[in-house]
């Protein structure tokens, strides 16, 4: 009896500006134990032979934590954003099937699986999704809050900048300039925050500009694919109805 085999389908391209390299490939590799993704490239890696025995240069991906925390490992596979890092391969191939993997189509592609996320940070600091301090001196304790209130701003700080959320969401695509509900939850959470929301003001007017919150669809794909499970529909209404507020008191105080 032949020892099991991980049948894997990959598009490959060498690089952003080399379109015409772009390529579908396939290997075999050994199924092991408890195998996931990564392994599964790892395997390649160690020896680049296609299905067909053609010796090619070895499959480029990232990973980094490899304990889906870094996000930096997400890949399409099987037609479904998520992080090559959790995906088992018994999950995915339970009776041999080939498994498919592509790279996010949402982000410009550095070559492979790899792409580069850069937009996603930049729109970050765009929103000023951070806390400023005024000096390194003791603050002193910091201001009491509930329970429910921790438990919330918790849930919407383990964002890891994935990108799973923008490759689902069919308002992130060449024609639109939205930023993404990575990005809106993060006004949300940093507006929630009792330092934070000294700058509330400022994020939320980067909201009402193009690529804010305004050109978000509703599809509500992005929840679907969160792999931390973010309430990432109640965030964009959270900060749609404070942008309209916004607005509103700016327009009765500007008049």
């Amino acid at each position: 009896m032949s020892n099991p085999k991980v049948h894997l389908k990959i598009r490959r391209q060498d690089g952003i500006d080399q379109p015409n390299t772009r390529r579908w490939e396939e290997f075999e590799v050994p199924l092991l134990p408890h195998m996931n993704i990564i392994s599964a490239l790892q395997q390649i890696q160690r020896n680049p032979v296609t299905k067909d025995g053609k010796r090619v240069a070895p499959v480029a991906w990232d990973c980094s934590c490899l304990e889906e925390i870094c996000g930096a490992c997400t890949m399409v596979i099987n037609g479904k954003v998520r992080q090559a890092c959790s995906a088992l391969v018994q999950q995915l191939a339970p009776h041999g099937e080939t498994i498919v993997l592509e790279p996010m189509s949402k982000f410009p592609l550095v070559r492979d699986l790899i792409v580069d996320r850069t937009k996603m940070f930049e729109d970050l600091e765009r929103v000023r999704a951070w806390i400023e301090i005024d000096g390194t001196h003791d603050l002193g304790a910091g201001p009491r809050e509930s329970q429910e209130q921790q438990q919330l701003r918790y849930s919407l700080s383990r964002c890891m900048t994935c990108g799973c959320c923008l490759e689902a969401c069919p308002n992130v695509n060449d024609s639109s300039s939205f930023m993404g509900p990575a990005v809106v939850n993060q006004v949300r959470y940093f507006n929630m925050h009792p330092t934070g929301r000294h700058q509330r003001t400022a994020r939320l007017e980067s909201m009402m500009q193009r690529g804010g919150v305004a050109e978000c669809g509703k599809a509500q794909n992005c929840v679907e694919v969160c792999p931390k499970s973010i309430p990432l529909v109640d965030s964009l209404g959270h900060v749609a109805r404070d942008t309209t507020k916004h607005a509103i008191l700016g327009w009765l105080l500007g008049s």
